[in-house]
């Protein structure tokens, strides 16, 4: 049976796995936004069997995302769940942790909001996020390959693209989240870090 591939997974699943072991550290729930080929999935469940992972892309990627996810028969990873963003109830119950890999370039900007919107209700307290994807500083892009690359992803579909790290970190901070890191990642991507602050209760204010 031939399944999904992408060799950029391949080409950067340790370096992402070095710092997810770092903040992905207690026993949990992980939510993957966006699962794609299905392989982050399956080498994290593998390296990190502390962890209940919990893999998800949009509907119509679900069965080929699945097709991995089954052959790997790791007690620990479920079968992958049909979840688009922009849905109005993404169906899951709190998790821990959060990871999504080269998902808010494809996606609209619109659906970028809503991604950080639904975390509030998504993430436990103190639970992280981690964003993986190449991202622009002050409107600027890092390298002039990822300048061709946002060109080559509006020409496929004008609503995508290298997104602002401005702008995601804002929406982050309005769902209730602090950015731990921003790590420096292969091929120009970079691999953010956010926390989800404690609720502070009125007593602690005074």
């Amino acid at each position: 049976m031939s399944l999904p591939f992408s060799q950029a997974c391949e080409n950067n699943k340790d370096p992402i796995l070095d710092v997810l072991k770092r903040h992905f550290v207690s026993a949990g729930t992980v939510l993957e936004i966006a699962g794609g080929t299905g392989q982050h999935a399956v080498y994290f469940a593998t390296h990190m069997p502390w962890l209940h992972w919990q893999s998800s892309d949009v509907p119509e990627n679900v069965d080929s995302l699945n097709l991995r996810i089954a052959d790997a028969k790791l007690t620990n990873l479920p079968l992958a769940i049909a979840l688009d963003v922009t849905q109005p109830d993404w169906g899951v119950q709190q998790c821990d942790y959060v990871f999504s890999a080269n998902s808010l370039h494809i996606m609209a900007e619109s659906a970028v909001v809503e991604f950080f919107r639904h975390l509030q209700d998504v993430i436990a307290q103190s639970g992280i996020l981690c964003v993986y994807g190449p991202f622009k500083y002050g409107g600027k892009f890092t390298t002039a390959s990822n300048a061709n690359f946002d060109l080559w992803l509006k020409s496929r579909n004008p609503l995508s693209g290298v997104r602002d790290f401005e702008m995601v970190n804002d929406l982050a901070k309005s769902a209730g989240l602090t950015l731990l890191e921003d790590n420096a990642m292969p091929a120009n991507n970079q691999l953010l870090v956010w926390q989800r602050c404690p609720s502070i209760t009125s007593s602690e204010t005074h």
